[in-house]
């Protein structure tokens, strides 16, 4: 901040932060920069920093200023995916005969590759429940270099008290990695919390349209942003500055459109609640949920995504997605539109048979921003 620059909040933060106007034609949006090569001066002499677009590309600079300042942390990189993001991450900070604890709830995607890639490279994880500071004690080992978690967790909405388990971790000598996609800046800031790094799938709430994929990391620490950065330009799964360009588009509404998930939610999440066909709704906006409290005091609202459970069975739980009309079947989410999907059959089928198996009878939402009484008649009717 200059000496004269006025404290932002974050809506101002997320349309301006690394988005200054164009110097040359005053252009107020972040060019695409759809280039692979830049012209030096002289051999050696970079113009801005910029030789080649792997390594840094406009476009990219804006995007990862931006995530920075939206997550309060020294560095933000931008990725092709959510998992290359991780990928890298992960082989920055560990080496072969490394251990890591992760969760016993997250992303199918996050589990397979720490079981069906990273093992092969000698890395070895234990699986603990993050809501239980004793489990994840437990499963900490000497040579234990991170902590994994996700809070809210993919597809059952477990609460991690952040602060809590950060002081584990680092007692442990341990970092601690938070993905934040179904948080998103906008309602939660883990580093503010303690943790170390960030991740997200900025293909999610972050883009919010559903026309992208990309992914992103978010320091608390510049030396380890600077280690994270040089294996972002030697591993290359970098985000295209088109990709960069839609993401930075979608993060300048993401607060107003987290405020309307959120309260979307909170609806469905009320009317599954009273369902006589739903045996159980798992959404921490509930009073009822074990994470209520927590997620209060560290987050700013609740979030879009619902998960519950159909008093029928698995089957029940698929003709409950397959009767859904507005509530598009599909896999993903953030997105403006409303998508139900059934995870144990499509995003956690990976899982399946370990430690991390999601219920057969669940069914996971992400509620959109459409008018919350078509929400609400939808799912009326799928349920039956």
């Amino acid at each position: 901040m200059t000496e004269h620059q006025l404290p932002q909040g974050f809506e101002t933060l997320a349309i301006h932060a690394g988005q200054e106007a164009d110097p040359q034609t005053g252009a107020v949006v972040t060019p695409i920069y759809q280039v692979s090569t830049y012209k030096q001066d002289g051999v050696g002499g970079l113009r801005g920093g910029y030789e080649y677009s792997r390594s840094a590309n406009p476009t990219r600079t804006a995007l990862e200023e931006c995530l920075a300042a939206l997550e309060g942390g020294a560095r933000g990189l931008a990725f092709a995916s959510g998992l290359a993001a991780e990928d890298t991450l992960l082989r920055t900070i560990l080496k072969p005969g490394d251990h890591i604890v992760i969760p016993n709830d997250a992303y199918g995607g996050t589990f397979r590759l720490f079981a069906k890639v990273l093992t092969r490279w000698g890395v070895e994880f234990s699986v603990a429940n993050t809501q239980d500071l004793d489990d994840v004690r437990a499963a900490l080992r000497p040579n234990s270099r991170a902590v994994w978690v996700e809070t809210p967790s993919n597809p059952l909405l477990g609460i991690t008290d952040l602060t809590a388990l950060a002081e584990v971790a680092h007692g442990a000598g341990a970092l601690l990695v938070v993905d934040n996609t179904f948080a998103s800046p906008y309602l939660q800031q883990p580093i503010a919390l303690g943790a170390d790094a960030v991740v997200h799938s900025t293909t999610k709430y972050m883009g919010g349209h559903s026309d992208v994929v990309g992914g992103a990391l978010v320091l608390a620490e510049a030396g380890l942003g600077e280690e994270v950065a040089y294996h972002q330009n030697a591993m290359g799964a970098v985000s295209g500055p088109f990709d960069a360009w839609l993401v930075l588009r979608g993060i300048k509404t993401l607060g107003v459109r987290m405020d309307r998930h959120s309260s979307n939610a909170e609806k469905v999440a009320e009317l599954l609640a009273a369902h006589p066909k739903v045996s159980q709704v798992l959404y921490p906006g509930l009073p009822t949920h074990p994470g209520h409290d927590i997620a209060a005091k560290q987050m700013k609202a609740f979030g879009g995504m619902v998960s519950f459970r159909v008093a029928g069975g698995e089957e029940a739980a698929v003709e409950v997605c397959n009767r859904a009309q507005l509530f598009t079947l599909g896999e993903s989410l953030g997105g403006v539109e409303s998508l139900i999907e059934h995870p144990g059959r499509m995003t956690h089928a990976s899982v399946a048979g370990s430690a991390l198996e999601v219920p057969a009878d669940l069914v996971r939402v992400s509620v959109g921003i459409e008018s919350i009484d078509d929400l609400l008649a939808d799912l009326t009717q799928a349920l039956g």
